[in-house]
């Protein structure tokens, strides 16, 4: 009797809060993306300057892939481009028109059962944002520009000798301070999307505030597990952080990249107008590249102190065990290497991203230096969730090469509007520029800074002849419709 009294006990009290299983059917996601973050930019990834404690944590924790990479963008936004085809799966030139019709990564989840929750930067707008997740809280714009825009302080700076009158810290410069928002919220008659609102708050501190926020309500939950998709804003400019952060890097300890050069050595395209290039004076001098590199290693350190948080918090949840974490960006930065501040180019610091896999039977404190599209996280976690991904997702599953060591791409296919088109293998790129008539050959295995190019030398024909050939290749598979013949003497 006193056998019974007890197990009635236990029953009665075990009614008051959920019983923890640790073995669900499925596994959660917990996906983590940073916005311009360069594949050097943590201090386990190579850059001894950088400060990324939580990430070099959770890089020895899992599985990372050093070359990862972006295709590309048929806009100066390459941000969005890069989102377009992680949300929907497919190759650049179809992803522009099929992510407004394709299944998407999070509806997909949310489909199979998943609790689906986002906060962050979406930047492929309002409708598919709302079809993707069951909830989503601080919806973030593609940027926040900084007050006087273009022509403020956060622009054209610093000068040699003159006042700078930027503060990264300063909240009343706005960007990343005063940012807008809204939400998506589920309500008895279904989803809603709620008024715009701001915030007195960086983005990075609220994006983790409202990711602990959806981890700590799903505590007590053990029948239904969740995906997250947690996009940060940071380190894209206005690279603004705390003083504190900044404090941490002395701008006589800020180095200038080896691959460092006033100006880039010809046109790209676009000669520099683009907005991203404006943020500093032409030609770049060694100063003013010091001061953004150091105003970047900033806000990248305050963003792994935010990852940090939120990673601490599914510890104490006691849902680590069970959740896949997978960190990456939509691409990479210049930041002063080549005499570029941006994106839009096809150098490896501006189309390569750190891959961080973390979870159940993921092998730990391993790199591998296969070639990966970042968008290759949706058919992933697919598979690692048991899911059969959407038909038309072209883009592969990472899983073979971390589980049975299988190979990556054979070469990877890059882009910028009709002005770049690129293609990479582990040895060697060749970039082509056709609307200013220039080319580009690296041998990656000799000049990995990509200082140094080949493509006049004689002994390379049959080298680039074959990479062309790959290039036009890709091109198909991908859907681009841009013809470009090498020079005569190439072919």
């Amino acid at each position: 009797m006193r056998f019974y009294y007890w197990a009635a006990i236990l029953i009665l009290f075990s009614c008051d809060k959920p019983v923890k299983n640790d073995h669900p059917e499925k596994p959660n996601f917990l996906f983590l993306f940073a916005d311009d973050l360069t594949f050097d930019g943590l201090n386990s990834l190579g850059n001894d300057e950088i400060k990324t404690p939580n990430l070099d944590a959770l890089k020895r924790r899992g599985f990372t892939f050093t070359h990862a990479f972006n295709q590309g963008s048929w806009s100066g936004a390459v941000c969005v481009v890069s989102r377009a085809m992680l949300a929907c799966g497919r190759y650049i030139y179809h992803a522009r028109d099929d992510i407004n019709t394709a299944p998407l990564w999070g509806e997909v989840m949310g489909q199979s059962g998943y609790k689906t929750f986002m906060t962050g930067k979406w930047h492929n707008g309002h409708q598919t944002v709302y079809k993707s997740f069951q909830t989503a809280k601080s919806v973030g714009a593609g940027m926040y520009e900084t007050k006087g825009g273009m022509q403020g302080p956060g622009y054209h700076r610093p000068v040699v000798g003159e006042e700078d009158f930027w503060s990264p810290y300063d909240t009343t410069l706005l960007g990343h301070w005063f940012p807008k928002f809204y939400d998506i919220v589920t309500t008895d008659t279904g989803k809603v999307t709620t008024p715009e609102y701001r915030v007195h708050r960086h983005t990075s501190e609220i994006y983790a505030d409202n990711a602990i926020e959806f981890l700590n309500e799903q505590k007590g939950y053990v029948d239904q597990p969740f995906f997250m998709y947690v996009a940060f804003n940071a380190p894209h400019d206005p690279r603004q952080a705390p003083k504190e952060f900044l404090d941490m890097y002395p701008l006589d300890e800020v180095a200038v990249p080896d691959n460092y050069l006033p100006e880039h050595p010809f046109d790209q395209g676009e000669k520099m107008t683009l907005r991203d290039e404006l943020l500093a004076p032409i030609p770049r001098t060694e100063y003013a590249v010091k001061k953004h590199r150091q105003e970047y290693y900033a806000i990248i350190t305050h963003l792994d102190q935010q990852i940090g948080r939120i990673l601490e918090a599914l510890e104490r949840n006691g849902q680590a065990n069970n959740t896949y974490i997978i960190f990456t960006a939509d691409h990479g930065l210049a930041v002063g290497k080549h005499g570029l501040l941006g994106k839009q180019n096809q150098y490896d610091h501006s189309i390569r991203v750190p891959m961080i896999i973390v979870g159940p039977d993921i092998p730990q404190d391993r790199t591998s230096d296969e070639l990966v599209y970042l968008q290759s996280a949706f058919p992933t976690t697919c598979e690692l969730a048991g899911i059969t991904p959407p038909s038309d997702v072209e883009f592969r599953s990472v899983l073979p090469i971390i589980k049975q060591g299988q190979s990556g791409e054979t070469a990877i296919f890059g882009s910028y509007k009709d002005y770049q088109r690129m293609v990479r293998t582990k040895e060697y790129k060749l970039i082509l520029y056709p609307e200013v008539h220039q080319n580009q050959l690296f041998k990656l295995s000799d000049d990995p800074l990509e200082m140094h190019n080949a493509f006049d030398n004689s002994d390379n024909a049959p080298i680039i002849q074959s990479l062309y050939k790959q290039l036009t290749k890709l091109q198909e598979e991908v859907g681009d419709t841009l013809r470009i013949t090498l020079p005569s003497e190439k072919i």
